[in-house]
């Protein structure tokens, strides 16, 4: 099949991988978990990426880059008709995550905004928080549940991404990504700085990279820790198996890969660097920032940032650049989700024009309910984060029945000049599998609900934020479909 559009040089396919990858995964929920572990978090973070999210970046880079169509498409041809299925919940798990992801994009809007409006208001922030500690918490609950702003703010960030790619591959993604990826990095180094300097800040660094042994016994850090790695290195999403659908056939696969993951990674630390600090340093005691930070709060990058700048001079200034630049990096990982969408639909037969609207109709219908509510927000994150273990293990299956080594040989060392090790590849692959079955049972076994499976009456508890029952029955509504739809999905998919 004929390549319409491809990236215009290596940079610009770095520039996407990094775009897909570095958002709001690394200033949003990596500070918060990294805050609840410390350094037992880390430790197992960066084993995860090299264990599981470069191996199957490996994969899935190669495979785009060989088959040229979307995650279904290319899945479908590479694993067999038979797992056709396998691509579409692979394309849903990560659909499933972006209809929620945009909504902490209009989050980030709706700070920059209140952090705007700060600098023309009669009373500083600073002021208003010694009236009211609970000021910042309260505008938080207020913009995370109900609020029509919020909704109208995601539904506007959803129409602007997709009429972003509606003009094409290097006039939106590659021409965004050249000026987002690197202001960002030179915020987030700015913000670290900042944080690093004030009184007691230097405790939280000493915090995040100090090791309670304890934790490794305790399973959810595990799962926390694999699942952060692939939601923010985009492992098992499908995303870099898009974005090397449009790159060169000559494009080093290796290469691209590791510079994508260690990028990502190094943008996660500078942002916990950031943002931990920060909490040692506003608090009066270092217990009450260990208790802060141990509760997981998901507000956390929402309530620091501009407590740390409302303490320095032109800190609404500052805190407005920062709330634009996490908004600019979490739009341009959403550009890869969306365009994840387009290009399965593209496949289908529809132009450009009309993929992109059938986009915004689906995103709206079905990111709705998280953009009104943050406990079924919260819900989708659970089971569509521990949903890219599954993900990633369809992945590692397909692989597998190729052969490890001859794919490697035939799919990732093919116009590389930097390889890795076939051992090591090997050896990962194979050591994933069990593994991702074991994170999945292991979790299950353990239950994070009052009633994990049954209600208190005896009934499938599905509405439950963190129950298993909700998990399985939404996870398996999607393999049910494909299973259904498996071999119409073959025919229109790689036709």
């Amino acid at each position: 099949m004929k390549q319409i559009e491809q990236f215009s040089n290596r940079w610009g396919i770095i520039l996407a991988s990094l775009g897909m990858a570095i958002g709001a995964g690394n200033l949003w929920r990596f500070p918060r978990l990294a805050g609840q572990y410390g350094g037992a978090f880390l430790l197992l973070w960066i084993l995860f990426l090299l264990i599981w999210s470069i191996p199957l970046l490996l994969a899935e880079f190669s495979i785009g880059k060989k088959y040229k169509k979307g995650v279904i498409g290319s899945f479908a041809i590479f694993a067999g008709k038979p797992f056709t299925f396998m691509g579409f919940f692979i394309t849903a798990c990560t659909l499933g995550i972006a209809f929620y992801y945009s909504v902490v994009t209009a989050w980030s809007l709706r700070y920059f905004s209140f952090s705007l409006s700060n600098i023309f208001a009669e009373q500083s922030l600073k002021s208003r928080l010694i009236e009211n500690p609970d000021y910042l918490h309260q505008f938080w609950n207020s913009v995370s549940n109900g609020n029509w702003m919020t909704i109208l703010l995601y539904v506007a960030i959803v129409v602007l991404g997709s009429l972003l790619l509606a003009s094409g591959l290097q006039k939106g993604l590659e021409r965004a990504n050249k000026i987002l990826i690197p202001s960002l990095f030179v915020l987030l180094i700015i913000v670290a700085i900042i944080s690093l300097n004030m009184e007691k800040g230097f405790l939280g660094l000493e915090y995040m990279f100090t090791i309670n042994f304890d934790h490794f016994f305790n399973p959810i850090i595990w799962i926390e820790a694999l699942t952060q790695s692939a939601w923010s290195t985009g492992a098992g999403w499908g995303l870099i198996m898009t974005i090397s659908s449009y790159s060169s056939d000559k494009e080093d696969v290796t290469l691209n890969t590791f510079v994508g993951a260690f990028g990502n990674n190094l943008a996660s630390l500078m942002a916990g660097m950031a943002i931990l600090p920060a909490v040692f340093a506003m608090s009066q005691t270092e217990a009450d920032a260990i208790i802060y930070l141990q509760g997981g709060n998901q507000a956390l990058t929402f309530t620091v940032i501009p407590v740390l700048f409302s303490n320095i001079a032109g800190g609404s200034l500052l805190s407005s650049v920062f709330f634009m630049a996490l908004f600019f990096a979490a739009l341009s990982s959403l550009l890869a989700m969306i365009e994840l969408l387009i290009k399965n639909l593209s496949d289908l037969g529809f132009s450009r024009i009309k993929s992109t609207k059938n986009v915004i109709f689906f995103f709206i219908i079905f990111g709705f309910p998280s953009a009104y509510s943050l406990d079924f927000f919260t819900n989708q994150d659970w089971v569509w984060g521990v949903g890219l273990i599954l993900s990633g293990l369809f992945i590692l299956l397909a692989v597998a029945k190729y052969g490890f080594s001859q794919f490697k040989k035939n799919f990732i060392d093919l116009d590389s000049d930097f390889k890795v090790s076939s051992t090591y590849f090997k050896t990962c692959m194979i050591l994933n599998i069990p593994l991702a079955i074991f994170l999945i049972y292991w979790w299950m076994s353990r239950g994070y609900s009052d009633y994990p499976w049954f209600d208190a009456s005896g009934l499938w508890n599905i509405i439950s934020v963190y129950s298993n029952a909700s998990i399985i029955t939404q996870w398996m509504g999607v393999i049910v479909i494909g299973l259904l739809a498996n071999n119409f999905l073959y025919r229109r998919f790689t036709k």
